[in-house]
């Protein structure tokens, strides 16, 4: 009588679950680049404009204003997030790398790779999310409040923001599909 269960071969033994480790470091790798490069894309924002005053002639006819990520709360909280970030995925590089040449990574560490990625996504989201709603409002203004835009004027600082939030948005994602490929790899191997 032939066996009707898909996971055990005609041998008897049980089919190890695959190693998916090789996807993850690569995931992770990708990962560390994209932080690295959203958080260098940050610090770099800054520039200066001369900006007209209407005051009357004893006062200067223009004066110097600086745009920099430090000026606003969301970005140094997006500076916070994405060097954590970058720290986070060179440890678990290293980790990823380890259990892709040990035959059986143990289900202690993926578990705690399942938690800490969740941990690292819900951050990054978040600091991308405050800090993509602050360049929406310097990108939009908001009549209500009578918050003028001010992409028109510094659109070099506008455009360096603009990248670092929506490539920190891609590092969020990497951790959200980090977390699915975790869960999958403790689900096959508790199995």
């Amino acid at each position: 009588m032939t066996s009707t269960s898909k996971d055990a071969p005609e041998s008897g033994y049980a089919v190890p679950p695959p190693n998916l480790f090789g996807v993850d470091f690569g995931l992770r790798l990708l990962l560390l680049a994209s932080a690295v490069s959203a958080l260098v894309v940050l610090v770099t924002s800054k520039q200066t404009e001369s900006i007209p005053t209407s005051l009357p002639p004893p006062f200067p006819p223009f004066i110097s204003r600086d745009a920099k990520f430090q000026h606003s709360p969301a970005f140094i909280y997006l500076l916070v997030a994405l060097s954590v970030t970058c720290f986070y995925s060179i440890i678990t590089v290293a980790a990823s790398f380890s259990a892709i040449t040990s035959p059986s990574p143990s289900p202690r560490m993926l578990f705690h790779l399942v938690l800490s990625d969740a941990v690292m996504a819900g951050v990054t989201a978040s600091a991308t999310g405050s800090a993509g709603s602050v360049a929406y409002l310097g990108l939009k203004g908001n009549s209500h409040a009578n918050w003028n835009k001010v992409c028109n004027v510094y659109d070099k600082f506008c455009r360096h923001v603009g990248i670092s939030a929506a490539v920190s948005l891609a590092a969020s994602v990497l951790l959200v599909s980090l977390v699915v490929l975790s869960s999958y790899s403790l689900y096959r191997r508790c199995r």
